[in-house]
């Protein structure tokens, strides 16, 4: 079957929907946590750690870690592991490596911070505040750990800079101002390559080699609307994904062809929250959003005059804002919605 056959074709959508009396299921595995869900990573190393941060509206919040086991479709919370944060953070990341040494999660939120995860406690590492004038500092949006060059974290702030950080220094390796307004997320391609999206409406590509120039490669049709979330492809990184604010809509873009998006994804019933390619395979993509679906996507190598359907769609209870692909078990997307995460096998 051609790919083009598969979009003009409206089948019905396999869905991996669980029902609502059943919590688990060799498919889904739930954790019910005691407060609302937001920032999620799933650790590339052996030991299935998934760290999960909670959003509450107030200075105190929790991250908790996890041991994820599909093998006993269990998500266990591990007590020695679970630490206070500063705000809610807006993203947390485990060291990229398989087997780094130490084990380093990163989370953002009013700074960038390095926690060294051991068998039995968490230690903070360091706390790295960009800010030469005061003790504050605006706050970061987004972050991504460069996966070729480990020592490197770039995050995004609403003070309109991305700043680059040598971690095993802890210094500041380069920040850099292209965008007019606050830069909502950011994402590594090659090692020296970085690319950030921006509520002025553009992806900016940068290459640290050079600087002073930054390439615009999508602008928002429409003046002013943000763009607030950006996935590279790291199984081809020709292409990455950007979403909109308020919009059903996931842009693919491919950086050969700036300006025209080679697809958009538009089955969302509502604004879309999340996407994350899949690990080990260039072709897929998933999409999570307000209307409580979490839709994973082939891309055809044609794309058909109606648009292109999702190849499985699954259902939660409410609004989901969040998804991680887990790249050590390509075969598992974990999701989070009010005080759940849920690791979905795909």
């Amino acid at each position: 079957q051609n790919p083009a056959e598969i979009d003009s074709s409206h089948k019905p959508i396999p869905s991996m929907e669980v029902p609502p009396n059943q919590t688990r299921s060799d498919n889904v595995v739930i954790y019910d946590s005691p407060h609302p869900i937001y920032a999620m990573s799933i650790s590339a190393a052996s030991r299935r750690l998934i760290a999960v941060g909670s959003f509450l509206e107030e200075i105190n919040n929790r991250v908790d870690i996890l041991s994820f086991s599909d093998e006993a479709s269990s998500l266990t919370p591990i007590p020695s592991l679970s630490f206070d944060h500063p705000y809610p953070p807006t993203k947390l990341l485990f060291h990229p490596s398989p087997n780094p040494s130490p084990n380093l999660l990163a989370s953002s939120g009013d700074y960038l911070r390095l926690w060294n995860v051991n068998e039995a406690s968490i230690d903070a590492v360091s706390t790295l505040n960009n800010s030469k004038t005061s003790e504050y500092c605006a706050p970061i949006t987004s972050f991504d750990w460069n996966e070729v060059e480990p020592r490197r974290i770039g995050t995004s702030s609403i003070d309109t800079t991305c700043t680059i950080w040598d971690i095993e220094k802890g210094v500041v390796e380069t920040q850099l101002i292209a965008h007019d307004k606050e830069v909502y997320d950011i994402a590594w391609g090659e090692a020296g390559v970085f690319a950030s999206v921006s509520a002025d409406g553009s992806v900016r590509i940068f290459d640290l080699r050079d600087k002073e120039h930054s390439t615009i490669i999508y602008e928002s049709p429409t003046p002013d609307t943000p763009l607030l979330r950006l996935a590279w492809n790291k199984q081809d990184l020709r292409y990455m994904a950007t979403t909109l604010m308020d919009s059903n809509k996931i842009v693919i873009l491919d950086i050969r062809s700036p300006t025209m998006p080679v697809a958009e994804l538009e089955r969302h019933q509502a604004s879309v929250n999340a996407i994350a390619w899949a690990p080990q395979s260039c072709r897929h993509i998933c999409s999570a959003g307000d209307d409580g679906q979490a839709l994973l996507w082939e891309l055809p190598t044609v794309a058909g005059p109606n648009g292109i359907d999702p190849m499985l769609m699954y259902g939660a209870a409410e609004e989901i804002n969040q998804l991680q692909w887990s790249v050590a078990q390509p075969d598992w997307i974990a999701v989070a919605f009010g005080n759940k995460m849920q690791m979905l096998k795909v």
